[in-house]
Formats: structure tokens, C-alpha cells, sequence
């Protein structure tokens, strides 16, 4: 009973909304990733911000810092070995290359990117034995080897 929970915003946006540099470079982006719109990018970016600054609060207390770098290898955002000072170098790229869509791509499980997205928006991509229909989804390390087309 009682309402839903509300879905909040999962990205900010930009202070100077004509910056050209920065225009340009989303541009970049999204032709790169085929995006649907800017806002997929300006989530990456908060995911970024959200996992710098959690690594930068994390700096003095090295048990939960473990936990962390482990959570950050299983999405195959860092390596192994990876330290508090890889997070902090992190881009808004690498956490796109993680996307399902990118994923899918890469997988050769379609010819573009676009392509991907529409095979994803249409479920006819499923990871193990479940279908997913969110092209924005971060795929981890062990899903990765999952994806397949959907048979039929």
C-alpha cells in the first residue's frame, strides 16, 4: 500500500549548456556509442562522479576499500590489482564500453551499433536465460560471456 517509490534523476546536467568544446565532444560520443540522446551520457558522467567520490572517502579506510575495488572489478571497470588511484582515473568512455549495447557490438552479434540497440529494444538479445530490453544496462565481467541472440 501507499505510492511507489519515486525515480529520481540518475544524471545532472551540464552548467553551460553551450559549451562548444563539450558539444562537440558529446557529439563524438554519441555517434561512438549510439546513443539515443545526450542524457545517456550525462548518466555515465554521475556514475563517474558517484564512484570517484566514493573512492575518495574511501582513501583512509583500506577495509572497505577492498570491497569497493572488488564491486568496481566485477563490472570490469579496473583490474585485478587495481588500486583507490585507477578509480580516480577512470572515464566516462570505459563506463560506456560497459553498456550492453557496446557490449553487444563487441560480442559481433550485430553489425552496428545502432543495430545493437534496436536487436536489445526489441529483446531479441537475452543474457543467460534472461531477456533484457535496456541498452544502458552495465553488463559485468561474468554476464559477459551470456550474451547471446535469442533463439527464434
Amino acid at each position: 500500500m501507499g505510492d511507489p517509490k519515486r525515480s529520481r534523476k540518475r544524471y545532472a546536467r551540464p552548467k553551460r549548456p553551450y559549451d562548444s568544446t563539450r558539444i562537440s565532444e558529446e557529439k563524438n560520443l554519441l555517434k561512438k556509442y549510439g546513443l539515443k540522446n545526450r542524457r545517456e551520457i550525462w548518466t555515465a558522467e554521475a556514475k563517474l562522479k558517484k564512484f570517484r567520490n566514493e573512492a575518495k572517502k574511501l582513501i583512509l579506510n583500506p577495509e572497505k576499500q577492498e570491497e569497493f575495488l572488488k564491486h568496481l572489478n566485477k563490472l570490469g571497470l579496473i583490474e585485478k590489482d587495481a588500486n583507490i588511484d585507477d578509480v580516480l582515473a577512470l572515464t566516462k568512455e570505459k563506463i560506456l564500453d560497459r553498456r550492453f549495447q557496446t557490449v553487444v557490438l563487441k560480442k559481433k552479434l550485430s553489425k552496428s551499433v545502432k543495430q545493437a540497440r534496436q536487436l536489445i529494444t526489441h529483446k531479441k538479445v537475452k543474457i543467460g536465460k534472461s531477456i533484457c530490453n535496456v541498452p544502458g544496462r552495465i553488463i559485468k565481467v561474468e554476464e559477459e560471456s551470456k550474451i547471446a541472440l535469442k533463439n527464434g
